[in-house]
């Protein structure tokens, strides 16, 4: 039975996107923790007081994005356009100042106009989403992780939406043997856990490593068995907003390897130094070079120009009195 809504118009800052950067969501399958089918995202927004399942539509376009909210109740509305407003990876001045000295950015950017990475705010889901997706392909960890939120989550409806939330006392109350029946191997299952553990009393806590810098975000994170420097690279990347490139990513190396360095299979150290100059844009940069290898639309604009001139460029670009230009054209 459709339960009652609150629904309200919510108006963005553009370019955005909406359905090409939640495509991230679909094209590994549906895990029923953040939901997207081409037209409906549903997600969960929390705070102090709760949980706050939400679903929305897009009704503007990439220039002057508006999304149709529902809510199950009005009081919600507040702490629910809060977490839209902040589920975006905003544009930053950095990103103008690279597009203006990589021509590769710039074209991508004109090419995947609107396209912004998507952040996942809750800390659980994206310690998990990391774990469930270590020597597997996307869409086997997606199928993990629905079963793991369909057996042991918490459901929650809005409207004929249906959602799920992992829950961290739940989770860490678990024994290996409850998630290795879901199929996930011993190793993951002890690895969930503690993941779930260190969240539930505290130990890894989203205000706390919001607060901290880089290295002492990674030295926490990693400070859990199970979770490596991969997983605390994509926490400050995906769910902090951090400028951090998560160098060894097999999917980064990849998509730098094409960009950058010929097509070769790039190394974690590799990957920093052909990405360096993206400074405070790396976030941005690292989700559009991804979106554009899975659209295959990176081949064609990569190896414009040598990675030694765009660092001669860069460094041209930040000297005093030189003004960073947004892309105009892709010619």
């Amino acid at each position: 039975m459709r339960s009652e809504t609150f629904e309200f118009d919510l108006q963005l800052p553009g370019p955005l996107d909406y359905a090409a950067s939640l495509e991230i969501f679909r094209r590994s399958g549906d895990d029923m923790l953040d939901r997207w089918d081409g037209r409906w995202l549903i997600r969960i927004a929390s705070d102090a007081a709760g949980v706050h399942p939400y679903a929305c539509q897009a009704v503007g376009g990439i220039d002057a994005p508006v999304l149709r909210v529902a809510v199950r109740d009005a009081a919600e509305r507040e702490v629910v356009e809060a977490a839209i407003r902040a589920a975006f990876l905003p544009l930053v001045l950095e990103f103008e100042h690279l597009c203006a000295v990589d021509p590769l950015i710039a074209r991508l950017a004109i090419q995947h106009h609107g396209f912004r990475p998507v952040l996942q705010a809750d800390l659980l889901t994206a310690l998990v989403r990391c774990i469930s997706a270590q020597q597997v392909n996307l869409k086997w960890a997606a199928t993990m992780r629905r079963r793991l939120a369909e057996t042991f989550g918490r459901a929650y409806s809005v409207g004929e939406h249906r959602v799920y939330r992992l829950d961290p006392e739940r989770l860490a109350a678990l024994q290996i043997t409850d998630i290795r029946a879901l199929q996930f191997t011993t190793r993951k299952a002890e690895y969930i856990i503690n993941a779930a553990r260190a969240v539930a009393n505290g130990e890894l806590n989203i205000a706390n490593l919001a607060g901290s810098p880089d290295e002492e975000v990674i030295a926490k994170v990693t400070a859990i068995r199970g979770l490596g420097l991969w997983t605390a690279e994509w926490v400050l990347a995906r769910t902090l907003g951090r400028p951090r490139v998560s160098a060894g990513d097999l999917g980064v190396r990849k998509a730098v390897g094409i960009a950058y360095l010929g097509g070769a299979m790039a190394s974690p150290e590799e990957v920093r130094q052909a990405t360096a100059h993206w400074g405070g844009a790396a976030a941005l940069a690292q989700g559009l070079l991804l979106h554009a290898q899975h659209e295959k639309t990176l081949h064609k604009y990569a190896a414009t120009v040598s990675h030694s001139t765009l660092v001669a460029r860069q460094r041209r670009m930040s000297k005093p009195g030189r003004a960073a230009l947004a892309p105009r054209s892709a010619n």
